[in-house]
C-alpha cells in the first residue's frame, strides 16, 4: 500500500481489532498508516497502545485524514455515525461497512449522497486469521476498490466478491457458520464422554479431526464428497455412523438452518428501512 495512504477504522470492536492486528502481521500497512476512534475511550486507548496505531479525536478526524474508510459500528448505530460525517464523505472517498444487515442503499441515504461503497461480511473466525469474509461492491465502487478490499480481508482468512442482494445468505451461511460447527463440535464431545471418554481427550479429538478435515478438503481441493467416499468403506463403521446422520435428516436440519437464518438477517434489515 503506498506510504501516503491510511486506512481509517471507525470503531473499535473485536472485529475491528482482527482486521487491524491482520493488517499489520501480513505488513500490509505499517501502524502508523492506520487511524482509529471509538466513542469508548478506554477501549480506543487500548487499541492504540497495543497495536501503536494514531488515536484520532472523534469520527470526523478520522474521516478526513484517510482514505478508504472502514466502519466497524452496529449496525442500529450506522446512521448517526454516517450523518455525523456526511459533510465529510465524497466519492473520492472508498467506505467499507462491516454492519451486518445495513444494504449500501441505506448508507447514501444517510449521507444524502451517491458514495463509493463496498459492503463485507466477515466472520467471527478472523479473530485468529482464519475467517470467511463476502464483498459485495456499489454502484461506484471500481475494480481497483474491490482489489483493495479483497487484499484487506485477505488478510484475516479468505474473501470472495458476490452481488450484494446475497448478503443476506451469506449472514445465514458463513456469518453464522461457526455456531453451527461449534454445536456438531459439542454433540461429537458429548458422544465420546457418553462411551467412557474424559471431556478433554474427547474435545481433543473432535477438534483435531474438524481442522484436519477442513485442511485436506482445502489442499487437495476436491469435492467433500469424494472425500467422503474415501472414508466409507462398504458395510463398515462409517456407513453406519453415516445412515443415522441421514435417517435423522442431518442434512435437511443444516440446509434448514441457514434458510432460517439468512430469512432472520432479512427481517432485521428491514427493521433498519423503518
Amino acid at each position: 500500500m503506498k506510504k501516503k495512504k491510511k486506512i481509517g477504522f471507525i470503531g473499535t470492536g473485536n472485529m475491528a481489532e482482527a482486521l487491524i492486528a491482520g493488517l499489520l502481521k501480513a505488513k500490509f500497512i505499517a501502524p502508523e498508516q492506520i487511524m482509529a476512534f471509538d466513542s469508548d475511550a478506554r477501549r480506543l486507548r487500548f487499541i492504540q497502545k497495543k497495536y501503536g496505531v494514531k488515536k484520532a479525536s472523534d469520527n470526523n478526524h478520522v474521516s478526513s485524514q484517510c482514505n478508504p474508510l472502514v466502519f466497524c459500528v452496529k449496525p442500529q448505530s450506522m446512521k448517526e455515525v454516517v450523518e455525523e460525517i456526511a459533510d465529510s464523505l465524497d466519492p473520492s472517498k472508498l467506505l467499507i461497512s462491516i454492519a451486518a444487515g445495513v444494504p449500501l442503499y441505506t448508507i447514501e441515504t444517510y449521507a444524502r449522497k451517491q458514495l463509493r461503497l463496498i459492503r463485507a461480511m466477515p466472520n467471527i473466525n478472523v479473530l485468529v486469521q482464519e475467517g470467511a469474509c463476502a464483498i459485495a461492491p456499489g454502484n461506484l465502487a471500481t475494480e481497483a476498490d474491490l482489489k483493495l478490499a479483497k487484499a484487506i480481508f485477505d488478510c484475516v482468512g479468505r474473501s470472495i466478491v458476490i452481488h450484494e442482494p446475497l448478503m443476506d445468505a451469506v449472514t445465514g451461511l458463513s456469518g453464522s457458520g461457526p455456531a453451527y460447527i461449534f454445536l456438531i463440535i459439542e454433540a461429537l464431545t458429548d458422544a465420546g464422554v457418553h462411551l467412557g471418554m474424559t471431556r478433554p481427550q474427547a474435545l481433543t479429538l473432535v477438534a483435531q479431526t474438524v481442522t484436519g478435515s477442513v485442511k485436506l478438503l482445502s489442499d487437495t481441493g476436491e469435492h467433500p464428497a469424494l472425500l467422503r467416499e474415501k472414508v466409507t468403506s462398504p458395510g463398515g463403521t462409517t456407513a453406519a455412523g453415516l445412515y443415522k446422520l441421514e435417517e435423522g435428516g442431518l442434512r435437511k436440519i443444516l440446509i434448514d438452518a441457514v434458510i432460517a437464518a439468512t430469512q432472520r438477517s432479512k427481517e432485521l434489515g428491514d427493521k433498519l428501512k423503518q
